[in-house]
């Protein structure tokens, strides 16, 4: 069979810069790699010598898309070191901040990244001249998105307002109040959206994953909890490296994170939802029956359908948070350093992101370690390409192209915060 070779220069609506390998030999795939290539941004060595109220601000500027996720890691795990624990309305200001986050993220992934692959456009500018109203929509739900993270985080990119142990300054309820009729448009139009992407045509693809999250006892995990898979793991987040290490591989300049002694695994809404169904609120539960969404779900194409029933729930949780809301007296808990180590977890809107950190007397950082949920996903990623390929073996090598970047897109990969566009290079033979 004559050799083919598919490039792709440019896989658009992804966030950083990466490659995709793919050869073919006598109808069999023989390697896939996952390869990134954006330069080290060495946040973890940069981070010590700082001060331990330092971080939140610098590890917010890994990402501009889910820089909350970063700040509520690194404010968990300081707490921890310092003994100080965060609960009562500060906690749920936290909770909320992230419910901006959520919102913000999972639209921009299912309207503008990912839509545009089921319904077969280039881009959402493309789909917008036949999909109008839609794409409006989108726009508002992530706009209401980010004016809870301007109201809560000082600004929607790369908050400056959360601190170790609270907040510089926390809003009044009237302040809250005010965007209530918002998030009940949002929440509808979150169930619609959950409706929308269902009718999408979804590839005949599942792979048995073991899914890892965080669990909590009583709500639906962003920032507490035990990490859980669906094959055993049940911890506390300070044992997170006696299970799970990073390796380096010769194509990435990004780690590669696996289970200890089983490998790859998957972060992410699907994780959370199987993990977590019970924990959503009843309305999200209903829009993912209406639709017949299947719990467990092992096929991460319609992680574009969970991510909309997160987005459910994080505009269901926004306004309960705000209906229970009262002001605290002090935006903040004081703090006093000390020598420790420090653990924090939470779930960034594409997975699971885990920070360690250890402090000295004086409050200053002598060691940081930050795994980002793609890093967790790059091998799991692979997995995919490797099965997905091998099962659409007959397919035209530009259809097999198109379903390779989709099946990427899946986990809504943030490629910068690892280490826009992504090379697709495939070799038949």
């Amino acid at each position: 069979m004559k050799s083919r070779t598919i490039k792709v220069d440019y896989l658009a609506r992804v966030e950083g810069e990466g490659g995709l390998f793919v050869k073919i030999k006598n109808r069999t795939v023989v390697d896939v790699i996952f390869n990134i290539f954006e330069p080290p941004r060495f946040f973890e060595a940069f981070l010590r010598g700082r001060n331990f109220t330092e971080a939140p601000d610098i590890t917010a500027r890994i990402c501009g898309i889910c820089p909350v996720a970063y700040q509520m890691s690194s404010v968990h795990a300081m707490e921890y070191a310092l003994g100080v624990k965060v609960d009562g309305q500060l906690r749920a200001l936290r909770r909320l901040l992230y419910c901006g986050e959520w919102i913000e993220s999972h639209i921009l992934h299912i309207y503008l990244l990912h839509a545009p692959d089921f319904l077969g456009y280039e881009d959402a500018i493309r789909m917008a001249k036949d999909y109008p109203d839609a794409v409006k929509n989108a726009l508002r739900l992530k706009k209401i998105g980010n004016e809870l993270m301007i109201l809560l985080g000082g600004r929607e990119i790369h908050p400056i307002n959360v601190k170790v142990g609270g907040f510089y300054k926390v809003p009044a309820k009237k302040e809250l109040e005010n965007h209530l009729d918002d998030l009940k448009w949002a929440r509808d139009a979150a169930i619609d959206t959950v409706k929308l992407v269902s009718t999408f045509n979804f590839p005949d693809f599942e792979q048995d994953y073991e899914f890892v999250a965080l669990r909590h006892p009583d709500e639906y995990p962003l920032c507490e909890g035990r990490l859980v898979s669906n094959k055993g793991v049940d911890i506390p987040i300070p044992d997170y490296e006696k299970h799970f290490e990073e390796r380096h591989v010769e194509h990435s300049t990004s780690l590669h994170s696996v289970i200890r002694a089983r490998g790859a695994y998957h972060v992410g809404p699907l994780a959370r939802y199987n993990l977590n169904f019970d924990r959503l609120p009843q309305s999200a539960q209903q829009a993912a029956r209406d639709v017949k969404l299947a719990t467990p779900c092992n096929n991460p194409f319609k992680s574009i359908i969970v991510r909309a029933v997160e987005t459910v729930f994080a505009c269901e949780e926004a306004i309960r948070i705000i209906n229970e809301y009262e002001m605290p007296e002090h935006p903040a808990i004081e703090i006093q350093p000390r020598a420790g180590v420090g653990y924090g977890c939470s779930e960034a809107p594409r997975g699971t992101l885990y920070h360690r950190y250890r402090i000295d007397d004086k409050g200053k950082i002598t060691d940081a370690k930050i795994v980002p949920p793609t890093s967790q996903n790059q091998k799991i990623i692979e997995s995919d390409l490797w099965e997905f390929v091998q099962k659409n073996m007959a397919l035209s090598n530009e259809k097999l192209t198109w379903l390779c970047e989709q099946a990427v897109r899946n986990y809504d990969p943030c490629i910068s915060c690892s280490c826009h566009f992504l090379k697709l290079h495939i070799e038949r033979e």
